[in-house]
């Protein structure tokens, strides 16, 4: 099992100890380290600044959001990246939801599996570099032939050469469908949550998947004891992340986090959730996120409860994961607990 180092999306500003954690991960045996964008700090930059601060760790967009850029912008960042950085690139990508796909990027949500394909396959070509940029697409067009052209654009092939023609592309998927189409057009996985008791849910899709194929999943781990309160405090960061996510990352209807979760067995409590953020009382929204959910998709307890419950993942799909330990105790009971250090 490989364990990354989840940085985010930043908040305010730059988080405390970001290159100090980051150098620290690396040297206890951490594979990955991941950042994020939402409508803050963007996912490239933070990895630039680690790459020039670490070695080996390998440096992960979790994820890029396709709104924000066309496929040939965000594969010039991923080939200047995987320059600077020594070949430690993993291009994680994804789509949001149309809040904030139209809200904040002012780009159409619609059918998110059809663009997300086309970007992809555009991205492969750039790196592969076989030629010059040629692509008819339902949403990209190189050259570009529509309304406002001038018919002077011509197919160019990126000046920089690729380091690697297979920068690895890792994709976030909730939907049946998006992960059956990310197994097949992609080299990894990024799960929002994943529950390693529930393999039923993903089985079918993830079926073709290839041998080398990752599924890197972002989780909490909390060392703590085994008494009830204690692991109910545990489960806090989870129930709070969760309530956020199912209750307003989205419009009713239209919010993935929410049907994933009624996927898994929890619709009822999921469609609760959302109706109570949406009425302003988000504090009962986070309490009534189900203790065994938050549990499932954790790790918590005292390292024996935590390494029992580990089984469970080392035998699911799953190849990886991440966490969001932010002081250096943390970072270390998680990688003795994890990887037996």
């Amino acid at each position: 099992m490989k364990l990354g180092l989840v940085w985010g999306y930043w908040g305010r500003g730059m988080p405390d100890n970001f290159v100090l954690l980051t150098q620290q991960a690396e040297k206890l045996g951490y594979d990955s380290v991941w950042s994020a964008e939402s409508w803050g700090s963007d996912a490239f930059s933070p990895l630039v600044w680690l790459a020039a601060h670490t070695e080996r760790i390998r440096l992960g967009t979790g994820i890029v959001q396709l709104a924000a850029r066309t496929p040939t912008a965000t594969a010039m960042h991923a080939v200047t990246l995987d320059h600077l950085s020594g070949q430690r690139l993993i291009l994680g990508l994804g789509v949001s939801g149309p809040q904030v796909v139209e809200g904040w990027y002012g780009q159409p949500g619609n059918r998110p599996l059809a663009r997300t394909r086309e970007y992809v396959e555009i991205l492969r070509r750039v790196f592969a570099r076989d030629g010059h940029l040629t692509f008819e697409g339902d949403y990209y067009n190189h050259p570009y032939r529509g309304e406002g052209d001038t018919g002077l654009g011509k197919p160019l092939k990126i000046m920089t050469h690729p380091p690697r023609p297979d920068i690895p592309i890792f994709i976030g998927a909730e939907g049946p469908k998006n992960i059956a189409q990310t197994v097949e057009i992609a080299d990894g996985w990024l799960p929002l949550y994943y529950s390693p008791f529930r393999p039923e849910v993903y089985a079918e899709s993830i079926a073709g998947r290839s041998e080398g194929f990752e599924i890197t999943v972002h989780t909490t781990i909390r060392v703590t004891g085994d008494s009830p309160e204690e692991l109910a405090d545990a489960l806090l960061p989870t129930k709070a992340s969760l309530g956020f996510y199912i209750g307003g990352m989205g419009a009713k209807g239209q919010n993935y986090h929410t049907k994933l979760m009624a996927r898994m067995g929890f619709e009822q409590e999921a469609h609760r959730i959302q109706d109570l953020f949406f009425e302003g009382r988000r504090d009962e929204a986070i309490a009534a996120v189900p203790d065994q959910f938050a549990d499932e998709i954790s790790l918590v307890g005292s390292p024996e409860r935590i390494r029992d419950r580990l089984a469970a993942w080392e035998e699911s799909p799953v190849t990886g994961i991440n966490v969001g330990a932010r002081n250096m105790e943390d970072l270390r009971t998680i990688a003795e607990v994890v990887l037996d250090q």
